[in-house]
């Protein structure tokens, strides 16, 4: 059976964009699926399960950016990934991954 391929494009829309922190919870959620995952910006096509390659996209509110996934969870984790971005990074500090206790 091929590997499943799938495709998206977001926009990042909080604020202070792809800094530090969001970018982190992104490298962290593509991590938790087996499925390769890249993430590209004009010329710039980085492992979303890198820290260092996701920082260089450079992305600020309101860049565009295309996540492509290949694998068998890669629909599960473009739609993981679009509700990150959708809800933009958790800004809530209460609902940020690994911060809630409960």
């Amino acid at each position: 059976m091929p590997e499943q391929t799938y495709e998206i494009e977001i926009e990042i829309r909080n604020p202070e964009g792809l800094h530090m922190r969001p970018a982190m919870q992104f490298v962290d959620l593509a991590n938790s699926f087996e499925s390769d995952i890249s993430v590209g910006h004009q010329d710039v096509n980085a492992d979303a399960k890198s820290i260092m390659q996701m920082t260089m996209l450079a992305a600020t509110c309101g860049t565009r950016l295309k996540i492509t996934a290949v694998g068998s969870d890669a629909n599960h984790a473009i739609e993981a990934l679009r509700d990150l971005v959708d809800n933009k990074f958790m800004d809530d500090p209460d609902l940020a991954v690994g911060e809630k206790e409960g």
